[in-house]
C-alpha cells in the first residue's frame, strides 16, 4: 500500500538522515554513502560526503545494462522546423560516448567546465551527459544571449571549451548565435582553448582557423569509442547554471552529482506519479533549471522517455500544438508555465483545439514558474479533465519545494497554493525581524536549515556571496525571496517576490493577489501588477493586461472594469486607479514577466535590457503604453 503524503512527510521529520539513506538506494553508487550528511563541511553542511558515482552511468548506462536498450529516452520535436528525431537508450549511449570521446582527446577532463551555448537540440542533451560521464562541470547558456552576458559567464566559469550551436530558429526568424559567440570571446578576459561549432542546415556559420570545430565532424569520427564514465564524489559539482544577480553580477548556482541525483529520482513517482518507461514531457528550455532537472536528469535517471520541443505554445502553428505533441508521444504528464497556458487559453478560450486530438493517455498537468492563477489553472482543470497542479520551486533547489505529490496520493487542491511542503522542507513565514507569523498573515517565505539533497550547496568561486544573499538575513534559514503565507492546513501560498510586495500608504499589499482578481476578468489572457511610485502614498499598483483573441469590446471599458473588479474584490486600501491593455507582456525565455523592469521604467529609473528577455522590443511597446497614461 501507497504510503500517504503525511506519513512519508513525518518519516523526514523523525529522521532525515534515514529517509535520505532509504532514498539513495535508488542510485547506482560505486561507492555507496556510509555518511549521509556531514554538517560541517561547506556552508550548511553537505550531503552524502563519503560516496562516489556518476551521473551519466545512473542516466543512460544502466537503464542499457538493464533492458531498456531498445526502449525511447530522447524524443525531439520541433515545432518550429517541423523536423522529429527520436533515440533509444542504446542510441542516447552512443551519440554520448562518440562526445564524450571528441573531448577527451582534446584535453578536457574531470573538473573542468564547458559552457554550452545550444538552442533546443539533441546535441545539447548529449554534451550536458558527455559532460557528465568524463567528470568535467557543464554550465548551460541558452543561445541566443546577449554577447556580453555570455563573456561575463566565460570569465566567471573560466572553461576549457564552448560547444555550440550556428544558429536558433525562433518563429519567423533564424538568430545567429556564432557572432555572439564571437563577440563574447573577445570581450572576455578568460578565452576558451577551442569551440565545437554544430552547423545547423538552416544557417551555416563561418569558422575561426585553429579554434572552432565542426561537431559533426569529429563526433562522426568517433564513432563507435567506448569512453567509461568517470567516478566522481557525490559533493563533485555536475554544472553551474547562471541566475540574474542584482548587483549585475550573475550567480552561478552549484548543483552537486549525488543529492541532486536522489532528490531527481524520488521526485518522479512520489511527486510526479509518473512510472520508468512512461513518456514525461517539460515543455521548457535546457539553459534553466526546469530543462536541467525535468527535460535531461529526472526522467532518464527514473528510466522514462523524455521529449525536447522547439516552439511556443502558441504560433507553431496554432493553439493546439501542446495537444499534437501529447497526443503522437503518447504523453503521461506535461510540465510548463502558467504563462503558456495562459497564452494557449488567449489564443483559444474555448479550448476547441484540444478536443482535436486523442489525449487518453495524458493524467496530469504541473504548472511553475510564475504563479498559477486561480482562473487559469479552473480553466485546464475544465478543459482537459485531468489534475492540475501547481507547484513551486527555485534554481536554487533543483526540484519542487511545495507540491501536491501524485505518487503519495493527491491531497485536496487548494487553488492559488503551489500545495504541501516536500520532504526535506521545513518551511516557516517570518516577518521582517525574523519572526514566525501566524497561519495566514504575510511574511517572508523561508525554509529551516540544513537544505535537503539537490539544492545548492553555494554559488560558484562564491561561498560569502552565497552567505549573504541567502542565509544571512535569517540566521538558521535559508532566504527564498518570496512572500507567501502558510494556512492551518500546511498549504503555502506564494504570494509574490519580496521585491513585488508594495507598501500603499502604509499597507503591505501583494501584486499576486491583484493580479489574482484581475485574471478573473472573462476578457482577460494575462496580466501583471506592478508598484509605481507615488508621492503622496509611497507606491500605487497599476495593472497591465493582455486581452483574449476575440475580445470585440473597447479597452477603456475593460480597463475600468478591471480598476472596479480590484476595489470591489480587493478594496480601496489598494488605491487601484490604473489599467493599461498592452498587446503582449515582457517576458523571460522561461516565462517569467519582467515586472521589476517594467517599474523601472515606470518610476524613470536607469534600467538595462535584461539579458533573459524573449523579446526586447516588447518593452518600447509597454513604456509607450505608460507614457499615454501619463507615466513613465
Amino acid at each position: 500500500m501507497t504510503s500517504t503524503y503525511h506519513e512519508v512527510y513525518r518519516a523526514w521529520q523523525t529522521d532525515p538522515e534515514s529517509f535520505w539513506r532509504e532514498a539513495a538506494k535508488e542510485i547506482d553508487w560505486f561507492t555507496p554513502p556510509k555518511r549521509i550528511f556531514d554538517p560541517e563541511a561547506g556552508v550548511y553542511g553537505r550531503w552524502f560526503p563519503d560516496a562516489v558515482a556518476n551521473m551519466c552511468h545512473n542516466a543512460v548506462d544502466r537503464h542499457v545494462a538493464a533492458g531498456r536498450a531498445g526502449q525511447l529516452a530522447l524524443i525531439h520535436d520541433s515545432a518550429i522546423t517541423g523536423t522529429k528525431k527520436s533515440f533509444t537508450y542504446a542510441q542516447l549511449l552512443d551519440e554520448v560516448s562518440a562526445l564524450a570521446a571528441v573531448l577527451a582527446d582534446k584535453g578536457v577532463g574531470k573538473g573542468d567546465r564547458v559552457i554550452l551555448y545550444m538552442p533546443m537540440v539533441p546535441e545539447a542533451v548529449f554534451a550536458m551527459l558527455a559532460c557528465a560521464r568524463i567528470g568535467a562541470v557543464h554550465s548551460v547558456v541558452f543561445g541566443g544571449f546577449a554577447a556580453r552576458e555570455l563573456a561575463t559567464r566565460i570569465d566567471d566559469s573560466t572553461p576549457k571549451t564552448i560547444i555550440a550551436a550556428s544558429c536558433g530558429v525562433e518563429p519567423g526568424r533564424i538568430v545567429a548565435y556564432k557572432p555572439l559567440l564571437d563577440g563574447a570571446i573577445d570581450m572576455a578576459a578568460h578565452k576558451p582553448e577551442f569551440c565545437l561549432v554544430l552547423q545547423r542546415p538552416e544557417l551555416a556559420a563561418d569558422m575561426t582557423a585553429g579554434r572552432d570545430f565542426d561537431f559533426l565532424t569529429l563526433v562522426d569520427a568517433a564513432r563507435g569509442r567506448k569512453v567509461s564514465c568517470e567516478p566522481v564524489l557525490a559533493t563533485d559539482p555536475l554544472y553551474v547554471l547562471y541566475t540574474s544577480g542584482t548587483t549585475g553580477q550573475p550567480k552561478g548556482v552549484v548543483r552537486d552529482t549525488g543529492g541532486h541525483m536522489v532528490a531527481l529520482k524520488w521526485s518522479m513517482w512520489n511527486q510526479f506519479g509518473v512510472r520508468p518507461g512512461e513518456t514525461f514531457w517539460a515543455a521548457s528550455d535546457v539553459g534553466w533549471v526546469v530543462g536541467h532537472s525535468y527535460i535531461v536528469y529526472a526522467p532518464l535517471l527514473h528510466g522514462c522517455t523524455t521529449i525536447l520541443f522547439e516552439g511556443k505554445p502558441v504560433g507553431t502553428p496554432d493553439a493546439g500544438t501542446f495537444w499534437r505533441v501529447i497526443a503522437e508521444h503518447g504523453v503521461v504528464s506535461l510540465f510548463t508555465a502558467p504563462t503558456a497556458f495562459r497564452a494557449i487559453k488567449g489564443q483559444d478560450p474555448d479550448g476547441e483545439f484540444i478536443g482535436k486530438y486523442d489525449l487518453s493517455k495524458f493524467r496530469t498537468l504541473f504548472l511553475a514558474g510564475e504563479r498559477g492563477d486561480p482562473p487559469t489553472i479552473v480553466w485546464a482543470q475544465d478543459k482537459l479533465g485531468v489534475p492540475v497542479i501547481d507547484h513551486w520551486w527555485q534554481t536554487e533547489t533543483g526540484s519542487p519545494i511545495s507540491n501536491n505529490p501524485v505518487g503519495l496520493g493527491l491531497l485536496p487542491v487548494k487553488l492559488g497554493s503551489p500545495g504541501v511542503a516536500m520532504p526535506g522542507y521545513a518551511m516557516e513565514v517570518l516577518d521582517d525581524a525574523g519572526h514566525p507569523v501566524p497561519p495566514g498573515k504575510l511574511g517572508n517565505v523561508v525554509v529551516k536549515l540544513p537544505l535537503p539533497p539537490g539544492c545548492l550547496p553555494t554559488l560558484w568561486n562564491a561561498d560569502q556571496r552565497f552567505f549573504d544573499a541567502y542565509l544571512a538575513e535569517f540566521p538558521g534559514y535559508y532566504k527564498t525571496a518570496d512572500a507567501g503565507y502558510l494556512d492551518d492546513d500546511g498549504y503555502l501560498f506564494i504570494m509574490a517576490r519580496t521585491d513585488d510586495i508594495i507598501n500603499v500608504a502604509g499597507h503591505r499589499l501583494s501584486t499576486g493577489a491583484m493580479e489574482e482578481v484581475i485574471a478573473g476578468h472573462p476578457n482577460v489572457a494575462e496580466c501583471a501588477v506592478i508598484g509605481v511610485a507615488d508621492e503622496m502614498k509611497g507606491q500605487l499598483p497599476v495593472g497591465f493586461v493582455v486581452l483574449s483573441a476575440g475580445t470585440n469590446r473597447e479597452t477603456t471599458v475593460v480597463e475600468k472594469e478591471v480598476v472596479a473588479l480590484v476595489r470591489d474584490r480587493i478594496g480601496p486600501v489598494a488605491a487601484f486607479h490604473t489599467a493599461i491593455a498592452v498587446k503582449r507582456l515582457p517576458k523571460t525565455r522561461s516565462g517569467k514577466i519582467l515586472r521589476g523592469t517594467m517599474q523601472k521604467i515606470a518610476d524613470r529609473e536607469k534600467w538595462t535590457m535584461p539579458a533573459t528577455i524573449d523579446d526586447p522590443t516588447i518593452l518600447d511597446e509597454i513604456a509607450m503604453a505608460m507614457k499615454a497614461k501619463g507615466l513613465g
